[in-house]
């Protein structure tokens, strides 16, 4: 029988989480009593995390206290910057003050939070530079996701392979596989669609699971099977903006009229004003606008 150091006492939690599955892994965190203080930490990360996936912010605002562990408050950061756009260039500062001084470089949740908010900055070099200080698994799969972010496939290729290293079977470790397959393109792309379904099958479907596979047959011009999938997608969550991004790629595939695919868009400035979709959207909205009136000036 195994000694109870070798069980992962968070493994379902903690895949839960990276599957995309984040109701189950708040359920599994609620029923967990672990068995030391720092796996309680952990628990709670991944479950406040999981609370930040569903846009409720409130609850992680509101229970992790001045006196939680400091990987709590580095989670505790990240919400408040996602809930409170007001307050980002505040929270954008503080974190470059704690950046240039003096970081515990063990604390991987920190580093990863920090990342995650230059992320959404769109400073991907800041974002690196917080990644690089680990060797976890989860630092890597983020740091893969930036460089693919930033069309440096070789880049990404080099991180994978450190993932694989470490542990070739950990389901990020699949993942980041799959979404690098996704960025190669060409006979890869049935690659990564097996290894989302093979996920699916293993564990449950999940709106990011789905929009992985429909993402590989939209790049393989299958759009009728990526219509099937993402409305699947959409009945487990109408309001998952990977969904409706690629509904909207869907719509303009199909030829469909310009109020379905406008439906998507007035969905994504309701729920995800800053999503870099539709920032990048808007701005070239707005340029064509102007380039309009200017037409029209000069004919006049």
């Amino acid at each position: 029988m195994a000694a109870q150091s070798d069980v992962d006492e968070l493994f379902e939690i903690r895949n839960a989480f990276y599957l995309g599955n984040f109701q189950h892994c708040i359920s599994e965190a609620h029923k967990l009593k672990p068995s030391t203080s720092d796996l309680k930490v952990m628990r709670d990360v991944f479950m406040y995390r999981a609370y930040i996936a569903g846009r409720n912010y409130g609850v992680v605002l509101d229970e992790v206290k001045s006196s939680s562990a400091p990987e709590l408050q580095a989670v505790k950061m990240f919400a408040d910057y996602m809930a409170s756009a007001n307050k980002r260039e505040k929270i954008l500062a503080d974190l470059d003050k704690k950046m240039s001084s003096s970081l515990d470089v063990n604390n991987d949740t920190f580093l990863l939070m920090a990342a995650s908010i230059y992320y959404h900055e769109e400073n991907f070099d800041a974002a690196l530079r917080c990644l690089h200080q680990s060797e976890s698994l989860e630092c890597l799969a983020l740091t893969i996701q930036t460089c693919l972010r930033i069309d440096r496939v070789d880049l990404a290729k080099k991180e994978l392979k450190k993932m694989q290293e470490k542990d070739d079977d950990a389901t990020l470790t699949q993942m980041a596989q799959a979404w690098f397959n996704l960025a190669v393109g060409g006979e890869k792309l049935q690659d990564a669609f097996y290894i989302f379904q093979e996920l699916a099958d293993k564990n449950a479907s999940t709106p990011l699971l789905l929009n992985g596979q429909a993402t590989a047959y939209l790049q393989q011009g299958k759009i009728e099977d990526a219509e099937s999938i993402l409305q699947e997608a959409l009945e487990k969550d109408s309001n998952n903006p990977e969904s409706l991004i690629n509904m909207i790629v869907l719509s303009q595939h199909l030829g469909k009229a310009p109020e379905v695919s406008n439906r998507y868009i007035s969905q994504l400035k309701d729920s995800h004003a800053s999503h870099p979709f539709l920032k990048d959207y808007l701005a070239k909205e707005a340029e064509l606008d102007r380039l309009a009136k200017q037409y029209v000036s000069a004919s006049a």
